[in-house]
């Protein structure tokens, strides 16, 4: 179980990293924007001018830290709702959601394997 968590976080990790810096850099062969409504609610996000920089730091960090080991619950927390956010919007908006739910999978495995992490912050006070 231990290696298991070990390689589902170093490839969760790698996963928000590499997509996190393609954002910036562009090394991964582009991908066609989504028609529709999908595309006008992309449109919409990256005319605000912050949301994806903002969002794709965010997915560095937190998969640098999966990566690494370092502070791998709290990168669970703070990267739970944007996998949660893919999945709506492939499931809603954009099929295919072949990758959206691999992310969920992985995501619900590793938070189930640091669940002890999170017992205090459960608690009802």
């Amino acid at each position: 179980m231990v290696k298991a968590t070990k390689a589902v976080r170093i490839i969760l990790g790698l996963i928000f990293v590499v997509f996190g810096i393609n954002y910036f850099y562009e090394f991964l062969p582009p991908q066609p924007p989504p028609q529709g409504i999908a595309g006008e609610y992309i449109s919409a996000l990256l005319k605000t001018g912050y949301f994806f920089p903002v969002l794709k730091v965010c997915e560095i960090s937190c998969g640098i830290a999966l990566v690494t080991g370092f502070f791998v619950p709290l990168a669970l927390v703070v990267i739970a709702p944007v996998i949660v956010q893919i999945n709506l919007f492939h499931f809603f908006l954009s099929p295919p959601v072949s990758l959206a739910v691999t992310l969920l999978v992985m995501g619900l495995f590793l938070g189930w394997a640091y669940r002890k992490s999170y017992v205090e912050i459960l608690k009802p006070r």
